[in-house]
């Protein structure tokens, strides 16, 4: 288990390694920033000296080591345009991010679970119908159209959620649902069809045979063993909502970190675009290697062959 633990981290560094320099190619080439940080009519030899503070003035590939001897010390550099430590501006919008990412999937799972499974255990009645009419619907609508959806029915014409703003357990409905509707079609789509798979298998019926409820079959059996490959697309479907929440912060306003990257793309803000990018990535990476070791739980014979890979 160390061993693979050991491994994982070590592709995890590569996979951030990788993640940093596409973005920073990527950055340089939407323009020179300090054309939006000086005013219009500001001389050429203003841009130059400010290049020159910027360290913008170097050669590409030593911009690219000087980022990365400072990243690997956790300073990201400050904020073209707050003149605030990157890491400081991200600390303050993350954990919005993160409750918003997290009641989304909450929403996916509390809603899609039961829907897989219910659709599974009545395959092919009007009920296995209405959920795979709701996961096609579910994957059919884009965030920003649903989320306007949502702001004009439930908040304007009902009145019941807030619009916009984070202010409580009442503003967060909104946006989780929006952010959490495409995710609940995958993970629903995925128990129905991990259900179906472990059904038909012969220890079920035999656990039928043997008088079990049906409650303990469905859940502390069958369920049991079709999260395995579920617990895989929960943890892909973590880092989309992280993405995807850049969309949706936008829509409802909420104060997270994907409101933050908008605005510092906007600004070609390089250090805060890049800070944001690496600590996403990492809280993926995380993520993802947390999804991996649960399961061991879910499937103990899983240490045996990783352990002797």
């Amino acid at each position: 288990m160390l061993a693979y633990v050991v491994r994982r981290l070590g592709q995890s560094v590569l996979v951030l390694l990788g993640v940093s320099v596409i973005v920073f190619g990527l950055l340089h080439l939407t323009g020179d920033p300090t054309r939006l940080l000086l005013p219009l009519e500001a001389r050429e030899e203003d841009v130059r000296q400010l290049r020159a503070l910027l360290g913008l003035d170097d050669p590409l590939w030593l911009q690219y080591v000087r980022f990365l001897g400072h990243a690997l010390r956790g300073d990201f550099g400050l904020s073209f345009k707050h003149q605030l430590p990157a890491l400081t501006l991200i600390f303050q919008t993350l954990p919005a991010t993160l409750e918003l990412t997290a009641a989304g999937l909450t929403v996916a799972l509390v809603v899609a679970v039961p829907a897989g499974v219910l659709a599974a255990l009545r395959r092919n009645s009007a009920l296995d119908a209405l959920c795979s009419v709701g996961v096609l619907l579910g994957q059919a609508m884009p965030v920003y159209w649903l989320g306007l959806l949502l702001i004009l029915v439930f908040a304007v014409q009902l009145g019941w959620f807030p619009a916009a703003g984070r202010d409580g357990l009442a503003s967060l409905v909104l946006p989780a649902v929006a952010l959490g509707a495409f995710s609940m079609a995958r993970i629903a789509r995925m128990t129905r069809s991990g259900m179906l798979e472990v059904l038909a298998q012969d220890y079920v019926r035999t656990a039928h045979a043997a008088g079990l409820r049906a409650f303990v079959v469905t859940y502390k059996y069958a369920l049991k063993n079709a999260a395995i490959p579920l617990v895989t697309v929960v943890g892909l479907e973590f880092g989309i909502l992280l993405g995807g929440a850049v969309i949706t912060e936008t829509i409802f306003a909420w104060p997270g970190v994907g409101r933050l990257a908008v605005d510092a793309i906007f600004s070609r803000d390089y250090p805060l675009v890049q800070a944001i990018v690496a600590v996403l990535a990492t809280v993926f990476v995380l993520i993802n290697l947390a999804m991996d070791l649960l399961y061991t739980y879910l499937d103990p014979r899983i240490v045996f062959v990783r352990s002797r890979g």
